[in-house]
């Protein structure tokens, strides 16, 4: 099994929940995200990181969860959206190393939230009404010019079940 965890989570709190979300319904078979929640009223947890892997959910998302402390259900969207991005490793590391750099300026300019998965992988919360052209500007050229990868998070629903 290997687990998918995050390191720095924007949200965090003295009061975090640690739950799972089995990837297993994304065909990532044999990977559990350890995502980070913040307990609220009535059975239901806020997401409290930014979703690396599991597809359906985004910060502040309300979710409820199984007995096994595993997410199960999606009790209220919280209207957020993840913009996850993968940078392609290079033997150019000053590249690499530049594109890295002019992401995290252009999140930081944006006023947006962001947590790394090691150096090549980003998730990158989006608020409602955010403008995010300079960020998708920059991500184009990635893809253009090194091969990059991004995706929207809900591009698929949260499930639990392989459909």
């Amino acid at each position: 099994m290997q687990y998918i965890v995050h390191e720095e989570p924007v949200g965090r709190a003295e009061s975090n929940y640690i739950a799972q979300a089995d990837l297993t319904p994304f065909d990532l078979e044999g990977q559990i995200e350890q995502l980070w929640l913040q307990p609220e009223e009535h059975g239901t947890y806020a997401v409290a990181c930014i979703p690396f892997r599991t597809y359906g959910l985004a910060l502040g998302d309300r979710v409820r969860l199984s007995p096994e402390a595993r997410v199960v259900e999606v009790a209220q969207a919280s209207g957020h959206r993840v913009l996850r991005a993968l940078l392609r490793p290079s033997d150019d590391t000053a590249r690499l190393g530049r594109s890295i750099s002019l992401i995290k300026i252009s999140v930081k300019e944006s006023e947006l939230l962001s947590e790394w998965h090691g150096e090549h992988f980003i998730a990158i919360d989006v608020p409602p009404g955010t403008d995010t052209s300079p960020l998708f500007a920059l991500l184009q050229r990635e893809v253009d010019e090194a091969g990059a990868f991004w995706e929207w998070a809900d591009a698929l629903p949260f499930s639990t079940t392989r459909s």
